[in-house]
């Protein structure tokens, strides 16, 4: 069992940036150019390792490799975007690392790349890269490739040397238990549970009963034994259940109008963990979102955007008018979801906005944001 944080520390040592290892201070992949890279140096780094993992660190400075760290980033589907642009597309999963020294709600992103053993390229144009392409790593850049594409293994022994190195053990599990309950969360409700007696979850949040049901908010989840992040948010609520085999949680989010809110379940997760040490992660889209008629939101939307006109001229805000601005990041996330597709953009331009003056808006904002990825990529 690969403990991620330390094969991130292992990565980060003892390479430079090479055909099997990149690393990003941040990704953008819900913009056309930021997608775009992404996708060219996931193509890269799979036609350039067929045989073994690659990966991409995120959130590390690139002259010093500083961690300083990216938000979390809880994108489940980030697999259904590798096959919409890719033929050939490689496996990949993006895992949140929490490091002690990151300010709360910060982690490393660690991105795992693993070839299918056939030539990868872009399926359709993206940003300036045209369908058909085919990228490999020559050092620490992906380039194209128009001929003699031949997949060739040249770093197996490298990097399972690697990830051997960064092999868990009894001490790291045990530290990280310890960190996680005593330290980290020590103002909220904490617990841990071992599985199959091997891996161990510890989750905290705060409890909330509503009409009888047991909600978790400021809610933590991490599978220790491999130091990754399962669930962070500050906001949504949680409930969480388990039995013996298995740890499943199911989010939820408050939307609505006015005093109308509700809760809606929008994505559940179950771990089930095996006999022989493996695990494996299910998550299920299972949002149904509330449907408002069209000149209703109209009027949200177009209240919405004089909003942020106000804040953007340094107009002051009606009492009125700052009560609404406390529900844009919903609002807004309601109008995309019933068909407003500008209404994604609106958020994006929203966030510089209320950064610095009203923190509790953007990181509803980024909540939000988060909501309409899983939605858009499912």
């Amino acid at each position: 069992m690969i403990n991620k944080r330390l094969l991130v520390k292992n990565l980060l040592a003892h390479n430079d940036e090479n055909s099997f290892y990149d690393k990003k201070r941040f990704i953008a992949i819900g913009e056309k150019e930021g997608k775009g890279k992404f996708l060219k140096h996931v193509c890269a780094l799979a036609n350039s390792n067929p045989n073994n993992n690659s990966f991409i660190v995120i959130g590390v400075e690139d002259e010093d490799n500083q961690i300083i760290g990216v938000d979390f980033f809880d994108d489940s589907k980030i697999q259904n975007l590798v096959n919409a642009y890719l033929d050939n597309p490689p496996l990949i999963s993006y895992e949140n690392i929490p490091f002690p020294h990151l300010p709360e709600g910060k982690v490393v992103g660690l991105v795992t790349i693993k070839s299918n053993g056939k030539v990868c390229s872009l399926r359709k144009n993206i940003w300036k890269y045209y369908g058909g392409s085919v990228f490999f790593r020559e050092g620490s850049i992906s380039l194209p490739k128009a001929y003699n594409i031949e997949l060739k293994d040249v770093n197996s022994n490298i990097v399972a040397t690697i990830e051997q190195h960064a092999r868990n053990n009894i001490k790291l599990t045990l530290d990280g238990v310890i960190d996680f309950l005593n330290h980290r969360h020590k103002d909220l409700e904490s617990h841990y549970k071992v599985f199959k007696e091997q891996f161990v979850v510890c989750w905290a949040g705060n409890r909330k009963q509503v009409k009888g049901h047991t909600y978790y908010y400021r809610v933590d989840i991490e599978l220790i034994n491999e130091q990754v992040k399962l669930f962070y948010s500050n906001l949504d609520e949680v409930t969480i259940s388990y039995d013996e085999h298995s740890f499943t949680t199911m989010e939820y989010v408050k939307l609505g109008l006015g005093n109308k809110q509700k809760y809606y379940p929008l994505e559940e997760l179950v771990i089930t963990f095996k006999e022989n040490g493996t695990y494996q992660i299910q998550t299920d889209l299972v949002f149904e979102p509330p449907l408002y008629d069209k000149k209703t939101l109209f009027h949200v939307y177009n209240t919405n955007n004089s909003l942020l006109s106000k804040l953007r001229n340094n107009i002051p805000l009606k009492p009125s008018e700052a009560e609404d601005l406390l529900h844009l990041p919903d609002t807004y996330l309601i109008c995309y979801i019933n068909g407003f597709e500008e209404a994604k953009e609106q958020m994006e331009m929203a966030r510089p906005i209320v950064k610095k003056g009203y923190p509790e808006i953007y990181n509803s904002l980024k909540e939000g944001l988060r909501i309409l990825r899983k939605v858009r990529y499912n």
